[in-house]
């Protein structure tokens, strides 16, 4: 059951790494596209900004998701690193707790905010909804929590270990 659970994961790990990959490579096309029409064409289109903001919200939610799981995501260990075991263990269950927390007000606020601007439109694409220009951040929330409840239940995922595993720095 953990196993089929743990696969389960990943799939939604890399379901993120996708989506967040694709919104990098597509802002990454989008910009230098504003640039040119802007500045060699002289006349700026009008849709690459806002394009790419929806990206960010995209890249910033699903990415911080998959950061999290990976384990990739800012933490600074060097006081919980001077604890006791014990204690150690009970202030990664408060962060852990925590994480979790802001992943529910994620995902309830930004439900609320989808749902307050689900019939407003954007200028630069008037058949888009506001809503849905927002809807990584619920989606985002969620995914979060999961990951966070996976961690709880789990444990740490392997390609987390690795990930976070201290190297020693290369000496020429």
């Amino acid at each position: 059951m953990a196993q089929a659970l743990r696969r389960a994961m990943d799939v939604l790990y890399w379901a993120c790494v996708a989506l967040g990959g694709t919104a990098l490579v597509l802002i990454s096309a989008v910009i230098p596209w504003a640039v040119f029409t802007r500045y060699v064409l002289n006349s700026a289109a009008s849709w690459p900004e806002p394009f790419a903001v929806l990206l960010t919200i995209v890249l910033t939610f699903f990415g911080a998701a998959a950061c999290y799981r990976r384990g990739l995501h800012m933490s600074i260990s060097a006081f919980t690193g001077m604890l006791p075991d014990a204690l150690r263990g009970l202030t990664d269950l408060v962060a852990q707790g925590l994480v979790g927390l802001f992943a529910l007000f994620m995902a309830y606020y930004g439900a609320k905010l989808v749902a307050a601007t689900w019939y407003n439109t954007i200028d630069a694409f008037p058949s888009l909804s506001v809503g849905v220009t927002y809807l990584p951040i619920p989606i985002g929330g969620v995914l979060l929590f999961i990951f966070v409840l996976e961690r709880m239940t789990l444990g740490r995922p392997e390609v987390a270990a690795e990930a976070t595993e201290e190297r020693p720095l290369p000496v020429d």
